[in-house]
């Protein structure tokens, strides 16, 4: 192969760049995953690949390819593109659409890719897709890894108001009289019942979950239509020994025709995080939770205020943030108002908090209606 070929292929790569990049474009963007990027980010760095490979052939020996290019950029690439959503199978594509793009360019000017010109193009292409593939597998578990880690922290915290129920209503039926209180008494046994009856469903949903956590890519909403005000009202009958303890008072203001369309296991987890949050900052207090009519398709906000010792507004702007709700407390985590979050926006909704200190808090949600909200979040688990 006379060298001159290689030359005459590094320069036609390098002048028709722009063009060579398009083609490349226009076919990748019929992967699912590339549609809807920008041309920087699905670009990425194919450009400084080129530049590579322009480099490879002057240099007229596959020995002198630049590797330490290679050894950097495919990788931040691999983890790039987990980020922008392809799958492997994508990511190898577009390195092999790229591969393709070149044989068309060389044959429509008539330039053989037999040969040197032929092993020095693999060779750089293979170079980077081993690269890629490999930062996008060890980044794609290790985010697989951490959202397991995440998740099980959500898990743990959701258990910890159900069992905190039950130890208080447990001691409270250790301190009543034998023979007297029957009415407390029996109040206390339904919500030991009802406690235990929500950890067991909060276990078999960690178990149905815990299946799918190698394949799962977001939260699976079930939603159904049901009653907004009878969800709050048994939750407000779960935590009463806690609100008793804090002798905090729990008001149900729910409309009781209100009709939700959600998941009804998640927006119960929602509730509980944000009356138990408010129970812990209103000691002797009232706490209110309440819903309206956000439109004629269905969609509703929620909320619930309290009168306690309201947040700071240094607080209030990364509360919502994981480990940042309360970073003076030290027998929680700050996970609640994270889980929060997380279950409103997987329903396609937003939470906010206006608050001031000693006056009290409200939180705010809204759950919009299913059209704008199907598919699944970007949490994973």
């Amino acid at each position: 192969m006379p060298i001159h070929v290689l030359d005459q292929l590094a320069t036609l790569i390098q002048s028709q760049g722009e063009g060579l990049l398009f083609r490349w474009r226009a076919e990748v963007r019929q992967l699912a995953s590339a549609k809807h990027l920008d041309i920087p980010t699905l670009n990425d760095h194919i450009p400084l690949l080129l530049e590579e490979l322009v480099k490879a052939l002057r240099a007229h020996s596959e020995a002198t390819i630049a590797e330490n290019l290679c050894d950097r950029s495919p990788p931040a690439h691999g983890i790039q593109r987990v980020d922008d959503g392809f799958d492997i199978e994508e990511v190898v594509a577009e390195y092999n659409i790229l591969r393709n793009c070149l044989h068309d360019l060389a044959n429509q000017h008539e330039l053989s890719l037999q040969g040197q010109p032929f092993h020095i193009i693999n060779r750089v292409l293979d170079m980077a897709i081993g690269g890629a593939v490999q930062s996008f597998a060890t980044h794609q578990a290790m985010e697989v890894q951490r959202r397991r880690e995440e998740y099980l922290a959500f898990v743990a915290h959701d258990l910890r108001t159900p069992l905190s129920a039950i130890s208080l209503a447990a001691r409270v039926l250790e301190m009543l009289p034998e023979g007297g209180g029957a009415a407390e008494r029996s109040q206390m046994f339904k919500t030991l019942r009802r406690n235990v009856q929500h950890l067991e469903e909060l276990v078999r949903t960690i178990i149905e979950e815990n299946s799918n956590l190698q394949t799962e890519t977001g939260i699976k909403l079930q939603r159904r239509s049901f009653d907004l005000w009878p969800l709050v009202e048994s939750l407000i009958h779960d935590l009463h020994p806690v609100a008793g303890t804090a002798s905090t008072r729990l008001m149900n203001k729910v409309p009781i025709d209100l009709v939700v369309s959600a998941d009804a296991g998640l927006l119960r987890r929602v509730f509980q995080n944000l009356i138990a949050n408010a129970i812990h900052y209103t000691p002797r207090g009232e706490v209110i939770i309440g819903a309206w009519e956000l439109d004629a398709e269905g969609g509703i906000g929620c909320w619930v205020g309290d009168n306690g010792e309201g947040v700071p507004p240094e607080v209030v702007e990364k509360i919502f943030d994981k480990g940042e709700s309360d970073p003076e407390n030290a027998e929680g985590m700050g996970l609640g108002l994270a889980i929060v979050k997380t279950f409103v926006e997987a329903h396609g909704g937003e939470v906010n908090v206006e608050s001031k200190e000693g006056v009290g808090s409200t939180f705010r949600f809204t759950l919009p209606t299913l059209p704008h909200t199907s598919g699944r979040s970007r949490y994973s688990i």
